[in-house]
């Protein structure tokens, strides 16, 4: 069985201003969602493998050849994760069951180089629900200038039989981020930033 795609978005933002201020190049963040059909819409289903293992890998390489293009290659790619939102006639479970395996997810993660986890969200909604992407550093997930959210919606997705997929990117953090990254408070609340295990 193979994902039944109803569509494919893009979408893309550079802004340009920050703060009041001119950004040095423009910063931008981009992603990419397929319109799936629920193969388990309206019914409870003990065993989900089949479908993750035939969806996943389909998915995946086809929503990370769309954010290569957009991206311009996965080296200029800095930050990504990822998102699903299921139809009302969905369970939570099947959201994350398309994007939680490393089928899907592997995909993106090598084609940008990545050792971070893929930062994301799995949430119910109708039609025009808002698709959130978290994003992080794709190496290193204490750096808090990569801490951003990619947000759009689809006015016909998802329907009530439908799942949303998404990987989301930026090229940058936030261009005048002043806010310093996680392992500073660490340091002055006197954990060993050298030993993961003492955090």
């Amino acid at each position: 069985m193979r994902p039944d795609i109803r569509k494919i978005v893009t979408y893309e933002e550079e802004t340009l201003i920050e703060g009041f201020r001119k950004t040095e190049t423009p910063w931008r963040m981009f992603g990419v969602a397929a319109i799936v059909r629920n193969p388990w819409s309206g019914r409870f289903v003990e065993d989900l493998k089949p479908e993750i293992s035939t969806y996943g890998p389909e998915l995946g390489a086809l929503l990370t050849e769309r954010m290569l293009r957009l991206g311009g290659n996965g080296e200029a790619i800095e930050a990504y994760g990822k998102a699903a939102v299921v139809g009302l006639d969905g369970e939570i479970e099947h959201a994350s069951a398309l994007i939680h395996t490393l089928r899907f997810g592997n995909h993106f993660r090598e084609a940008v180089g990545a050792k971070s986890y893929l930062a994301f969200t799995n949430t119910r909604g109708p039609a025009n629900a808002p698709v959130s992407i978290p994003l992080m550093d794709k190496n290193d997930a204490g750096r808090r200038s990569h801490y951003l959210t990619l947000q759009f919606s689809v006015p016909d997705a998802p329907r009530a039989d439908e799942i949303i997929v998404a990987l989301g990117g930026a090229t940058s953090g936030r261009p005048f981020h002043r806010i310093g990254d996680r392992y500073q408070d660490l340091k002055e609340m006197g954990h060993d930033v050298d030993n993961p295990a003492a955090i």
